[in-house]
């Protein structure tokens, strides 16, 4: 299914290579380059993606990220020449789904905008992808339901706005309560065997979550940590199995 996919990059020579790939996969794009241009032409014309370079004139990358987290779910690709880990972290905190360093591949940047596209709901043929996330199943664990084909979180009836690797690492967790998830096989889930990508963006989406799921983020009750292991969803129902005959527990 063709995309809309806004590259923001203030390299001319850059963001226009950009185009040439994106538009060889039969998507149709938009180019800006700066931070205000970028966020005129999204909130003009809601796009499926957004490419996003971190160091921008007028808004840069990090503050536009910022804004649209406030705004829309839409994926967004950091795009940068800055590759401490820290910066990646920073990113990841402000709600980027994916984050690449300068210079890179065109062919890996467009392999990783598919996966993004993927994982938000696009798929390769049109008129598939609504019967595909249809058959999916609703995960409900307490009061945390994951809906994958309304791309919905609920806590306690409460609608959690998330991004959509926040989304796609509380959907794995979610498929199996209980179970311990290694930070690689959630890393899997999200983008595949990738080296450019390390362990701690799982890390980074944990914590996003935490601060939208728990009631206290330092103390959590559902996204639980198993130490030098990985991640899990508490099991509230084997919980509520070993209630005393009440059959429910306050989560």
């Amino acid at each position: 299914m063709c995309a809309y996919v806004v590259v923001a990059d203030d390299d001319p020579k850059q963001a226009d290579l950009i185009r040439r790939y994106l538009e060889r996969e039969g998507h149709s794009v938009g180019v800006v380059h700066d931070g205000r241009a970028a966020l005129d032409e999204i909130r003009r014309r809601m796009p499926d993606l957004v490419v996003l370079d971190w160091m921008m004139p007028r808004t840069d990358g990090l503050d536009v990220c910022r804004v649209l987290r406030r705004e829309s779910d839409v994926p967004v690709l950091m795009l940068t020449a800055r590759a401490e880990e820290d910066d990646l972290l920073l990113a990841l905190d402000l709600g980027a789904d994916d984050y690449m360093t300068k210079p890179c591949s065109p062919r890996e940047l467009v392999a990783r905008i598919r996966t993004l596209l993927r994982r938000s709901g696009h798929t390769a043929a049109p008129g598939a992808g609504a019967a595909a996330r249809q058959a999916e199943p609703v995960f409900v664990v307490g009061s945390l339901v994951v809906d994958p084909a309304r791309f919905e979180v609920r806590v306690d009836g409460r609608l959690i706005e998330c991004t959509p690797g926040e989304f796609r690492v509380l959907e794995v967790l979610a498929s199996a309560p209980g179970q311990v998830f290694t930070r690689k096989q959630v890393l899997e889930h999200l983008h595949g065997i990738d080296r450019y990508v390390t362990t701690r963006t799982v890390d980074g989406h944990i914590m996003n979550l935490r601060r939208k799921i728990e009631r206290d983020p330092t103390r959590p009750e559902r996204l639980l940590t198993v130490y030098g292991v990985g991640y899990k969803i508490a099991d509230v129902r084997s919980q509520e199995s070993s209630e005393d005959g009440t059959g429910s527990r306050a989560w």
